[in-house]
């Protein structure tokens, strides 16, 4: 439950397909003059190298990030983020999403952030002490139930854990049901692997059944190696903000440009 350690996955191409839609959501939200929440189920430590073995090993940032940022518009909210975290901690450097929320976010603007592992939650508070983030060291939904409805009550959830524990498939549909009762107005983003066998289709046709009017958008890719199990990334949005629907366009472009 607790081996998990997003370092030797770094900047993958799930990644580049999470992080532009978070960076693009929150840049939109932060337009309107009225703060916003943030919160995050599954922080993980927020910061990370590329060039760390664990990262070198795998490959998996040279075939991510490593290929689409320079494809992605200069102007695109994820490589000004980039662009920030590189100057502020060096050339290799790569931002969990909690970094990237902490440069979108503004005074007045309140982050939650939930990480269970005891090593990357200690990471994870060195990295964001700067920037006044509530932390929690728990388990994610239950930090998620206990938060909501948040003060201010606009704001984004991302729902991001490893699913290494299997059940979380069968559970997720009922946290973000019972989060929703107590958050309506809140836009809930859940990040989802697509694995060969589909394990997600269950929960994503459940997710629909109860939320017909969220944004559903997947990605595939190729493999990063031989034997590597990632095939694609999906993002289940409720309550997407305007725009989200013609930025998740632009990135089915993006990732097909892999193919060419």
């Amino acid at each position: 439950m607790l081996s998990y350690q997003h370092i030797y996955h770094a900047g993958n191409l799930a990644d580049v397909h999470k992080h532009a839609l978070s960076c693009a959501m929150l840049d939109y939200l932060t337009r309107k003059d009225k703060p916003l929440t943030y919160i995050e189920t599954h922080a993980g430590r927020g910061l990370y190298d590329l060039a760390a073995p664990e990262a070198v090993r795998t490959g998996e940032a040279a075939a991510g990030i490593g290929v689409l940022e320079g494809r992605l518009p200069a102007d695109h909210p994820y490589r000004r983020r980039l662009a920030e975290v590189r100057a502020r901690f060096g050339a290799t450097a790569y931002p969990g999403s909690p970094l990237l929320a902490a440069l979108s976010l503004r005074k007045g603007d309140v982050m939650h952030l939930a990480e269970l592992h005891p090593q990357e939650y200690q990471a994870l508070a060195r990295v964001m002490a700067p920037f006044g983030a509530h932390l929690r060291p728990e388990d994610g939904f239950r930090a998620a139930r206990a938060l909501v409805p948040p003060t201010p009550r606009r704001g984004l959830m991302l729902i991001d854990p490893s699913f290494e524990v299997k059940a979380d498939y069968a559970a997720i549909p009922g946290h973000m049901a019972a989060i929703h009762r107590k958050w309506a107005v809140g836009t809930l983003a859940l990040w989802y692997p697509i694995l060969p066998a589909a394990p997600h289709a269950p929960m994503i046709a459940a997710l629909h059944e109860t939320f017909p009017d969220a944004l559903d958008h997947q990605v595939r890719f190729p493999p990063a190696r031989a034997g590597h199990g990632l095939i694609g990334s999906g993002m289940f949005i409720v309550n997407p903000p305007w725009g989200m629907a013609d930025e998740a366009a632009r990135l089915t472009a993006l990732f097909a440009s892999l193919k060419g």
